[in-house]
């Protein structure tokens, strides 16, 4: 895995992009290593560029995953999206009666492609969903970039 996530730093912005879109879905990535290791000084790249591919790819791996629950195939869900029926009951009970702004949530580790899934499921409105989605990884991506130099 490291030399996974190191291929994925070098190629910087396509990196970043790749690493967000993969922890988007429902594979179990932590894009937030490459988006640390991109934005250190030493690497030179710079981190609102790396913030916006960021939020654009893990914004693409959320509504891939809200497309796999508008499907409504729970056997798909459950096969391709390696995502349990208990995940997504307890990302149901969560979203109960709170609609699409929800999807703010989606940025949460363990819960937060079970939170797409259901949108999706749930046929929450698609442009409030990707509007929340948005909002929020790009919270979490810029925190991940530019905290760690505020702190060093």
């Amino acid at each position: 895995m490291d030399a996974f996530v190191q291929f994925l730093i070098d190629y910087g912005y396509l990196g970043m992009f790749l690493s967000a879109f993969l922890a988007g879905t429902v594979f179990p990535f932590n894009s937030e290593l490459v988006m640390i290791g991109l934005a250190a000084p030493s690497v030179g790249l710079n981190p609102f560029l790396l913030v916006l591919w960021g939020t654009v790819g893990n914004v693409a791996g959320g509504m891939t995953c809200y497309w796999l629950g508008h499907l409504g195939k729970m056997e798909w869900i459950e096969k391709y999206g390696k995502v349990k029926p208990e995940k997504l009951e307890k990302a149901q009970r969560f979203l109960q009666g709170r609609g699409a702004w929800m999807a703010f949530f989606a940025f949460l580790p363990i819960i937060g492609s079970a939170i797409s899934i259901v949108l999706g499921m749930m046929r929450a409105n698609i442009w409030i969903t990707l509007i929340a989605m948005t909002i929020g990884k790009a919270l979490r991506y810029s925190l991940c970039a530019f905290v760690p130099g505020w702190i060093a």
